[in-house]
Formats: structure tokens, sequence, C-alpha cells
């Protein structure tokens, strides 16, 4: 990914305040879908074709998650290894998204849409998140 698409996704050409946009939206989305599926676990899990109790567990986990994304991204100089924690952890949600849809999970119609593009954005910024912390670590 180039630097000036970085710049042009992010509005911005200084590396670390991408880095720290990309980690703000990547708390806000997971926030808020952490939010809703805690919120209304028993709808979604109906419409998406999944357990309730799966998806409240799993929307604790990213409120709690998109908390720390949120603190890392309120940071001056979000701290690397941190920033790397969440890469992974974002690239292990997309490939284990993937993998439930088709080992383990029954979704209806719309669960088998949403959770590839579920996976998809998080990989999406884990890409985003990588190339701007790669930006920053080289002075740009």
């Amino acid at each position: 990914m180039s630097h000036a698409l970085l710049a042009g996704i992010s509005r911005t050409t200084e590396p670390r305040t991408m880095l720290r946009r990309f980690l703000a939206l990547d708390a806000v989305v997971t926030g808020a879908n952490g939010l809703a599926y805690v919120l209304a676990s028993g709808p979604l899990g109906r419409l998406l074709g999944v357990d309730a109790a799966l998806l409240l567990g799993l929307g604790v986990f990213l409120t709690v998650f998109a908390a720390g994304v949120g603190y890392l991204a309120s940071r001056p100089q979000p701290p690397a290894a941190a920033v790397t924690l969440v890469v992974d952890a974002n690239v292990l949600w997309a490939v284990l998204g993937v993998v439930a849809l088709v080992a383990w999970l029954s979704p209806t119609t719309a669960g088998t849409l949403w959770i590839p593009v579920q996976a998809a954005t998080v990989a999406g910024f884990a890409a985003l998140q990588w190339t701007a912390l790669r930006a920053a670590a080289a002075g740009r």
C-alpha cells in the first residue's frame, strides 16, 4: 500500500496521525459491533443464525478490545508492540471468522453474508494499521 494511498484514506501525510486515525476507526467500528452484540444478542442471533450466547460473549470481548484500541488511538505515539498486537488480533479475528463460517457455524443467509464482510473489514483495518505503523517507524 503506497504512502499516497494511505494519506488519501487518512486525510493526512503524517504517519503517526494516520496510525492513530486507523486505530480510532477500528475502535469505533469494533465498539459499535460489540455493543450491538451485547444489547441485541437474541435478535441478532436469530437474524444471523448464530447462538445468542456466543454473540453475547463475542460482544463483551469486542467491547473491551475496542476500548483498548481506543486507548492506543488516544496516545500521541502508540507503542509499536501494542499496535502489532492489535494487528495480529485483527488478522486472527478475520481468519477465525472465515474458519467458523466453513467449519462449525450454520448461519442464515444474512449470517453467511455478514461474517465474510466483517472478516474483510477487520482484515482491512489490520492492513491499514500495519502499513501506517511501518511508515511511522520509517519516520516518513
